[in-house]
């Protein structure tokens, strides 16, 4: 086959899949052969290929042909920025329904805008721009908009070398007079663009930025001139910038973006139950525990090895500059360095349920009284002060870098809760349903994102510092338990797993059950605060 067959047989295949595509009930064969015009024969060797690779699929009750699952696969992880358009659905719906006009989501694509979503107007005749379709920068609501809100490199890379051609006899083609405008636009907040790019119609725009300022798009009305007035474009210009806020309120910049491939199994034993991962800075290394098979294990740059075995089941771990003070069914113990158990038989003997250090090296715990839970500063004689009251076992406990906030995690109802030094409240910071997994281990990062582990999950969650979840990441094992920041440069996540209970058929499946596992991170800075905690802090 020639050049020109190739091209021939690729345009045709081009001209069967437009047909399918502008057709929203689908086509039967013999509709498609009376748009297209093609042989029969032709024609079903061309469905055959389509249909193989998943381009098209035949709906078998209505006997017609629509667009394939993997047609729509392929232009959703090009375009269609899937957190964007979920975070701007309601407010396109909410706009449609304030002006009664066609409202649309667009994004910068290249040195044009190109629309992603669209929810039509109320009337006969209204604004109906093709999705997908890019249309000039310079003199579209969008385009204005998201130009406006890029800083002066970002703007001048886009409008270099770009030609200012009218598209009507009211398009900005003098540069100095766009940038009045784009400055106009900045000031106020939205942009418009009046009979700019198709006469007898007009549209308000405003950008969307996410919470790190970054311009991800833009909202717009559009419509006839003759309802879509001057006067009310200003009237409506406000409200389409509270609703990009709004939708920018819900996007994060995402820092860390990480699939399973890049969840390492650390070269080491399984556990039974890993969990209490603590980095210490001042050693370089990572302490963890088995608590079930009660041993304590290290990882530093001479590998993962245990240091000690104990005679009962651990029950809580935190740093001490001599080593480790561990909590386990017996009483408390202090590890050293080299391994050595030193008991501390004078220690309280309270039930812990959880325990952390406070950035001024003080412990906080959480204990069971009575039927409910205590969370507070734990003295040298097992009390606890200033508690906050809790109806449901604590698993995790973990303080900001300043001290100022006490996370906790309530596995049983799914919840994360937030407690403010010197204030007896206790919020309600984020919940989980139980489908997702049980919550189990905590660690903040520098931009006040918190993390924690699904049980029964498979994966890892990051809450933002208003409580939204902004990620979601996979693990090939079902019962991640505890996480902790560390490395030299505190942009590694380690994570710590279990086995215990789990049914054969689920570990054939994730035969790493158990085993420790780190992750590059990519933050700057200290993510959390681990004190090296000393005996002379709490007594």
């Amino acid at each position: 086959m020639g050049a020109a067959d190739g091209t021939g047989a690729l345009e045709k295949a081009m001209d069967v899949l437009e047909a399918i595509g502008s057709a929203a009930q689908g086509l039967s064969q013999a509709e498609l052969a009376g748009m297209v015009g093609l042989p029969r024969t032709t024609l079903y060797r061309i469905i055959a290929s389509l249909v193989e690779r998943g381009m098209i699929r035949r709906d078998p009750l209505r006997k017609v042909y629509r667009l394939g699952f993997r047609y729509l696969e392929l232009v959703r992880n090009a375009y269609l920025m899937p957190d964007l358009v979920v975070a701007a659905s309601q407010e396109l719906r909410a706009l449609r329904d304030l002006t009664g006009e066609t409202s649309y989501l667009a994004v910068l694509d290249g040195n044009q805008v190109m629309s992603l979503e669209r929810c039509d107007g109320a009337h006969t005749t209204r604004s109906a721009a093709a999705l997908g379709r890019s249309k000039p920068v310079y003199c579209t609501g969008q385009g204005k908009a998201i130009l406006a809100a890029l800083d002066e490199v970002g703007r001048e890379a886009i409008l270099k070398g770009l030609v200012l051609s009218p598209l009507t006899e009211l398009t900005i083609t003098d540069r100095r007079r766009l940038d009045i405008e784009l400055q106009i636009t900045r000031a106020r907040g939205y942009a418009i663009d009046d009979e700019e790019i198709v006469m007898g119609v007009r549209c308000v725009a405003a950008a969307i930025r996410d919470k790190a300022g970054n311009v991800r798009g833009a909202l717009s009305v559009a419509g006839p001139a003759y309802r879509l007035t001057l006067e009310r474009l200003d009237l409506l210009g406000p409200e389409l910038n509270e609703a990009a806020r709004r939708v920018g309120s819900q996007l994060s910049e995402s820092q860390i973006r990480v699939g399973d491939s890049e969840v390492v199994a650390v070269e080491c034993p399984w556990a039974f139950n890993g969990a209490l991962p603590r980095w210490s800075e001042a050693q370089q290394r990572l302490y963890w525990v088995d608590t079930l098979a009660p041993t304590v294990r290290v990882l530093d740059q001479s590998g993962e090895r245990i240091l000690a075995r104990l005679d009962a089941p651990v029950v809580a771990m935190e740093l001490h500059r001599e080593g480790l003070l561990i909590a386990h069914a017996a009483g408390w113990l202090l590890l050293d360095r080299e391994g050595v158990q030193h008991p501390l038989a004078g220690w309280p003997g309270k039930r812990l349920v959880g325990l952390c250090s406070h950035p001024n090296g003080s412990l906080w715990a959480c204990v069971s009284v009575n039927g409910g839970y205590k969370v507070g500063e734990l003295s040298a004689e097992g009390e606890v002060r200033a508690p906050w009251q809790f109806q449901e076992r604590v698993s995790a406990l973990c303080w900001d870098s300043k001290g100022e906030f006490l996370y906790a995690v309530g596995p049983d109802t799914g919840s994360l809760y937030l407690m403010t030094l010197g204030n007896p409240l206790v919020r309600r910071f984020a919940t989980l349903p139980k489908g997702s997994g049980r919550l189990s281990g905590l660690a903040l990062d520098v931009q006040g994102g918190v993390w924690t582990t699904l049980r029964d999950g498979w994966s890892l969650v990051r809450f933002s510092e208003e409580g939204s979840i902004d990620r979601m990441i996979g693990l090939p094992v079902p019962c991640p338990v505890d996480i902790a920041f560390g490395g030299p440069g505190h942009d590694v996540l380690y994570i710590t797993s279990g086995r215990h209970d789990l049914p054969m058929e689920t570990l054939s499946n994730s035969p790493a059950s158990g085993h420790l596992f780190r992750m590059q991170a990519n933050v700057e800075g200290v993510p959390a605060f681990y004190s090296e905690w000393g005996m002379d802090a709490g007594r």
